[in-house]
C-alpha cells in the first residue's frame, strides 16, 4: 500500500509516495503508524500536541475521510486503497 503526501508535507518528507507495509485486511492505523514511522518527521505537521490529528489535515481513503464515512482508525483496509494526506489548501 502507498500514501500520497502533497504540498508541504511531501516536501518534509522529501517524497510525494510512502510505501508501507499495511495491506488488505490491516487496519487505516496500521498503515498510519507505518507512515509516521517511516518519515518521522511528519508528526509535528501532522499530529497535535495529544497526539491526534490535526484539524486542519485532510485525510483520505479513496477520496474520503474515514473518520467520517468509515471507521476511523479501524477501517479494513481493502486491496487498492488510496490512501492520502493534504496540508490546508489556500488560494485567491
Amino acid at each position: 500500500m502507498e500514501w500520497r503526501l502533497f504540498a508541504n508535507l511531501a516536501e518534509t518528507a522529501g517524497t510525494k509516495h510512502v510505501a508501507v507495509e499495511a495491506g488488505p485486511g490491516d487496519t487505516f492505523r496500521d498503515a498510519f503508524e507505518q507512515l509516521l514511522d517511516a518519515h518521522p518527521e511528519l508528526e509535528d505537521e501532522i499530529l497535535d500536541e495529544d497526539g491526534d490529528i490535526r484539524d486542519h489535515i485532510r485525510v483520505l481513503r479513496n477520496d474520503s475521510n474515514p473518520f467520517v464515512v468509515d471507521d476511523g482508525y479501524d477501517t479494513v483496509l481493502e486491496d487498492g486503497d488510496d490512501l492520502a494526506l493534504f496540508p490546508p489548501v489556500s488560494g485567491g
